[in-house]
C-alpha cells in the first residue's frame, strides 16, 4: 500500500499545482476502451495515472478487493478466483478497467440482478480538483455520498478515482449456459424478461441475428461437471469458435422455444430440447466469451482487409490480432473509428421492438446484443428510466449493442448518428457515453437532465475548471480531420496497416497469451473422458 500512497501523493501534488494556476487538465490512463476521438486530449494538460494498475488486496473473509483504477478485468479475475471469489459484475472485455467501470457506464449479463458496475463498489478514494484526497461511500448520510453518486458515470469530471473497494461473491467452476431460440423480436424481449425473473439465473443476455433468429442466453453458476463424456466448451483458444458464431450454429436449426420450461435446469449438457440447448462453460471462459472477435466487430477487420478470407484458418492464424485489446488499438490507430458504429443504448422495454425496427430499417446492422439492466433512479449519467426522475425505485431497461459499419462520408455518418440520438430520445432511451456523441449542448441536457444537480456538485468540489461531462464526450465538428495524416489514413490500406502497427507496438497480445484465467482442463479432462 505504501507504493500506492506515494503515487497518490504525487498525483495530488500535480493536481494541486494545476488548480492553483487555474489550469484545466485531462486524465491519461494509458490504454482505453472508449471510442471517443483521442484528438480530444490534444493540447490539454495531462495527469498520468497509468501506474495505478494493480489489485492491491483480496480479503476473502470480508469478500472485498482493493483495486487501483487501471487494473483490468482479466487481472482482477485472476487475483480473485484463487480465493473462490469473483466480482458480481465483470465487464466482457478483459482490458476494461475498474476505474473505467466506475467513471463510465459499465454493465454485463449480471446487471439485471446487480445493476451497473459502480453499484458493486463499497468505497472510492478520489483526488479532488484542488488536490485534496478523500474517500467517498454510497451510504446515505456519509460525508461524500453525493460525490460518490455524482462521480459514478461522470467520466472523471468531478475528480480522479485512485482506489476502489469492490464487493466480491462466491465463484463456481462453471456457468451452466442455456440458449433459447426465438423467432421474433417480441418473443425475444418476452423471453429476456422471463429469464430475468428466474431466481436461479446469475447471467442473462441475448443476440439478435435477425428479426426471426434470436437467442436468449442464461447462465447459472455451478460446481457440477458435465456427464456422459461431454466436453467443456471454451472460447479463449485460437482454434476455439468465436462465441457468437458458436451460438448461431447451435441454434440455427432449432424451433422457437415456446415456454420457460424449455430451458429447464435438468437439460443435459449440449443436449437439445425443444428450442433450447444447454452446455457448460468454465467461469473465466464465460466472463470473457466475447473477447475473441470483440463480440462480432472483429469481422469488420476482414471486411477492411477483404483479400483475407473470413474463415476458421485465418481466425486461428491471426488470433493475436483479434482480441479486444488489439482491436481497440487498431481501431484508433487506423482512424476507422470515425466511420464505425460502436454504440450502446438503454431502451425501455415498452419501446424496444420499435428500436429494433428503426435499426433494421435505417442502419441495417446485425447482429444486435441484448443486455437487461437494473437501472438506478436519477440523478445519474447512466441510462435510466427518465420517468423515475428523482424517485427512489430502480427501473428496468434493455441495453442494445449496435456495432457495425456506418456511411463512408463524414457528413452522412454524423447525420445518421444524430438521427439515432434523436430516435433513442424519442423512445425514452439514453446512450452510454463511452462512444461518439453528437448532441448539441441543449439536446444533451434535455436527455440527461439534472444539470442543476451536476453543476452544484462541480461548485461544491471545486471542479468548475475541469471539462464538464458534455465537454468530454462530445465530438467537435471537424475534430481529428485536419492535416495530412487523416487524409493518408483514409486511403486503403494505409489506415489498416497503421492500426496493425499500433497494435504490434503495444504488445497487448501478450496479455492474452499469458492469461491464467483460460481453461486448460488440467486434472479434469480425465474426469470428463
Amino acid at each position: 500500500m505504501e507504493g500506492h500512497r506515494q503515487a497518490v501523493r504525487l498525483i495530488a501534488s500535480t493536481v494541486r499545482s494545476l488548480f492553483e494556476r487555474a489550469e484545466p487538465y485531462r486524465i491519461t490512463h494509458g490504454s482505453t476502451n472508449s471510442t471517443r476521438p483521442t484528438a480530444q486530449k490534444a493540447g490539454a494538460r495531462l495527469v498520468d495515472i497509468s501506474a495505478l494498475n494493480g489489485v492491491l488486496e483480496v480479503d476473502a473473509v470480508r469478500r472485498v478487493a482493493l483495486v487501483e483504477p487501471n487494473a483490468p478485468m482479466d487481472r482482477l479475475v485472476e487475483r480473485t478466483l484463487p480465493h473462490g471469489l469473483v466480482p458480481p459484475i465483470v465487464m466482457e472485455f478483459p482490458g476494461i478497467t475498474a476505474g473505467g467501470g466506475f467513471a463510465g457506464t459499465a454493465g454485463e449479463s449480471s446487471s439485471f440482478r446487480h445493476g451497473y458496475f459502480d453499484e458493486t463498489v463499497n468505497a472510492v478514494e478520489m483526488v479532488l480538483p484542488d488536490g485534496e484526497v478523500v474517500v467517498a461511500r454510497p451510504d446515505k448520510g456519509t460525508e461524500y455520498a453525493d460525490l460518490f453518486s455524482g462521480a459514478a458515470g461522470a467520466v472523471g469530471s468531478l475528480g480522479i478515482a485512485t482506489l476502489l473497494e469492490l464487493r466480491l461473491v462466491e465463484a463456481k467452476r462453471y456457468v451452466k449456459t442455456t440458449y433459447r431460440r426465438t423467432s421474433s423480436v417480441a418473443e425475444a424481449i418476452r423471453v429476456v424478461r422471463e429469464e430475468c425473473a428466474r431466481k436461479e439465473n446469475d447471467y442473462v443476455d441475448g443476440i439478435l441475428f435477425s428479426k426471426d433468429h434470436g437467442v436468449i442466453i442464461s447462465g447459472r453458476l455451478t460446481d457440477e461437471a458435465p456427464t456422459d463424456g461431454e466436453r467443456v466448451q471454451t472460447f479463449s483458444h485460437a482454434w476455439d469458435p468465436w462465441f457468437y458464431m458458436h451460438v448461431r450454429e447451435l441454434t440455427q436449426a432449432l424451433p422457437s422455444s415456446a415456454s420457460p420450461s424449455n430451458s429447464d435446469s435438468g437439460t443435459k449438457p449440449n443436449q437439445r430440447s425443444k428450442g433450447a440447448v444447454t452446455e457448460y462453460i468454465p467461469l473465466g471462459e464465460y466472463l470473457f466469451r466475447y473477447d475473441r472477435g470483440g463480440f462480432w466487430v472483429g469481422q469488420a477487420a476482414f471486411d477492411y482487409f477483404w483479400p483475407v478470407p473470413f474463415n476458421r484458418f485465418f481466425r486461428w492464424f491471426l488470433d493475436d490480432f483479434l482480441h479486444t485489446r488489439m482491436l481497440y488499438r487498431a481501431l484508433h490507430g487506423s482512424g476507422e473509428s470515425a466511420r464505425f458504429f460502436v454504440q450502446d443504448l438503454g431502451i425501455p422495454y415498452e419501446t424496444a421492438e420499435q428500436f429494433v425496427d428503426y435499426v433494421a430499417d435505417n442502419l441495417e446492422i446485425w447482429p444486435l446484443w441484448l443486455c437487461p439492466l437494473k437501472t438506478p433512479p436519477g440523478p445519474t449519467f447512466h441510462p435510466h428510466l427518465r420517468s423515475n426522475g428523482n424517485g427512489s425505485g430502480y427501473g428496468e431497461m434493455l441495453n442494445f449493442g449496435v456495432w457495425g459499419w456506418g456511411p463512408k462520408g463524414r457528413a452522412e455518418f454524423v447525420h445518421v448518428n444524430r438521427d439515432l440520438e434523436r430516435k433513442v430520445s424519442e423512445l425514452g432511451g439514453m446512450k452510454w457515453l463511452y462512444a461518439n456523441t453528437y448532441y448539441s449542448e441543449p439536446d444533451f441536457w434535455a436527455v440527461y437532465g439534472n444539470r442543476d444537480w451536476y453543476e452544484a456538485l462541480r461548485r461544491k468540489y471545486k471542479a468548475t475548471s475541469l471539462p464538464s461531462v458534455y465537454d468530454k464526450v462530445r465530438v467537435k465538428p471537424g475534430e481529428g480531420e485536419e492535416g495530412w495524416k487523416p487524409w493518408l489514413k483514409s486511403l486503403w490500406p494505409v489506415g489498416g496497416i497503421a492500426g496493425l502497427r499500433k497494435g504490434i507496438q503495444s504488445k497487448d497480445y501478450m496479455y492474452h497469451r499469458n492469461a491464467t484465467w483460460k481453461w486448460t482442463g488440467a486434472g479434469e479432462k480425465e474426469k470428463l473422458s
